[in-house]
C-alpha cells in the first residue's frame, strides 16, 4: 500500500480510503469486520464513515459497527486515521442537524459514544450550512480540538468559494482550518475540476474523491449479457453507455480492469490525497483498489482518457471567459 501526506498536514494516509457507508444495510456485521480486518492487512489505514450512515437500520449504524470493531483490541484503533462527517439530522428535532456550534458539540460527542474512542482523526463537515457564520463553525471545532476530541477538521460537497472562505476565516482565528475535501469526482464527473480543485491546491487541502466509480458505471461489465448492466446503470450515467462501452474496450485492449483504471485516473490527478472505496464485498477490497495503484497512464492514455470523458473545460476563470 502507499501512503502519502493528508494535504498540507503532515499526516499520513493510504492512497486507497476504505468507505463503510454500505457497513450495516448492504453489508453484515461479520463481513464488515473482516473486511476492516484485510484491510488493515493491506496497508490501508484511513477509513471514512459519517454519522448519517446506517441505511434502513437508523443513522449511526454504521459508526457502532465500526466501534464494536474497534472494541477488538489489538491495536485496530491505534492503527486507524478515523475520518466521520457532521451535518445531516439525525432525527427531526430542531437543531438536530445543521453546523450550529450547539448541533456539532453535540454530534461529536455522539459519533465518539458510538465509535467508542476517545478522538477523531478527521472531522468532516458533510455539507456547507449557509446559516451557520464561520466564526461559530470554528469557535466550535477549536473547543473540540482543545479538548482532545478531533485532530483535524475537513469539508465535504463544498464549492471553491466555500473552501476559501472558510480557510480565511480560520486564518484570521490562527485556526489550521480545513485540511481535506471529499467530492463528486470521477472521469464522469470532473466539474470540480474547474474551482474547487484549484481552490484545494491554493490551501494546501487534500482531495478525497468519493464515488470514484461513477455509482459502478466505470466498474465494467456494461455490454456483459449476462449482467444486464445496461438497464440497471443510474439514469444519471446512461447517457454515457455508448462512451462507457468505448472505455470498457479501451480498457480490454490494455488488459486493464476498468475499475482500477478509473481509481488510477484519479490517483494521478494532482490534488487527489486518497480515493474513496466502498466494498460491499471482500472481493471488491481486494480486487480494483489494488490493481488501481500498479496502473501507470502515461501521457497519451491521459490524453486518450480525456478526449473519452472531456472535463468542464480547464479551470476557472479560463474555462468560463479567455
Amino acid at each position: 500500500m502507499q501512503h502519502t501526506r493528508l494535504g498540507r498536514t503532515a499526516l499520513r494516509v493510504s492512497k486507497i480510503c476504505l468507505g463503510t457507508m454500505n457497513f450495516g444495510p448492504q453489508t453484515t456485521e461479520h463481513d464488515s469486520f473482516a473486511i476492516m480486518d484485510r484491510a488493515l492487512e493491506l496497508g490501508i489505514n484511513f477509513f471514512d464513515t459519517a454519522n448519517r450512515y446506517g441505511g434502513s437500520l437508523g443513522a449511526g449504524a454504521t459508526e457502532e459497527i465500526i466501534g464494536r470493531w474497534f472494541a477488538l483490541g489489538g491495536g485496530r484503533r491505534e492503527k486507524v486515521v478515523l475520518a466521520t462527517k457532521v451535518y445531516g439530522p439525525m432525527h427531526d428535532w430542531p437543531n438536530a442537524g445543521g453546523l450550529s456550534a450547539r448541533h456539532i458539540r453535540q454530534a461529536c460527542d455522539d459519533s465518539l459514544r458510538r465509535l467508542q474512542t476517545d478522538h477523531i482523526d478527521l472531522y468532516q463537515m458533510h455539507h456547507i450550512d449557509r446559516s451557520a457564520p464561520w466564526d461559530e463553525v470554528w469557535q466550535a471545532m477549536e473547543s473540540l480540538v482543545a479538548a482532545g476530541k478531533i485532530t483535524y477538521v475537513g469539508s465535504s460537497n463544498f464549492a471553491g468559494w466555500h473552501i476559501a472562505q472558510a480557510n480565511e476565516a480560520a486564518k484570521s482565528r490562527n485556526f489550521l482550518g480545513l485540511v481535506s475535501e471529499q467530492s463528486l469526482y470521477n472521469l464522469a464527473a470532473r466539474t470540480v475540476e474547474l474551482e474547487v480543485l484549484p481552490a484545494c491546491r491554493s490551501y494546501g487541502v487534500g482531495v478525497i474523491p468519493w464515488s470514484p466509480l461513477a455509482g459502478g458505471a466505470l466498474a465494467g461489465g456494461l455490454s456483459d449479457a449476462t449482467t444486464g448492466r445496461r438497464s440497471t446503470l443510474n439514469d444519471r450515467w446512461k447517457a454515457l453507455a455508448p462512451t462507457i462501452e468505448r472505455y470498457e474496450k479501451w480498457c480490454a485492449a490494455r488488459g486493464e480492469d476498468p475499475a482500477a483504471v478509473a481509481l488510477a485516473w484519479l490517483l494521478h490527478q494532482r490534488e487527489v490525497t486518497s480515493t474513496i472505496i466502498g466494498p460491499r464485498t471482500m472481493q471488491q477490497l481486494d480486487g480494483a483498489p489494488l490493481q488501481a495503484l500498479d496502473i501507470k497512464l502515461d501521457a497519451d492514455a491521459l490524453k486518450t482518457l480525456d478526449e473519452m470523458f472531456p472535463g468542464p473545460g480547464g479551470r476557472a476563470p479560463e474555462a468560463y471567459a479567455w
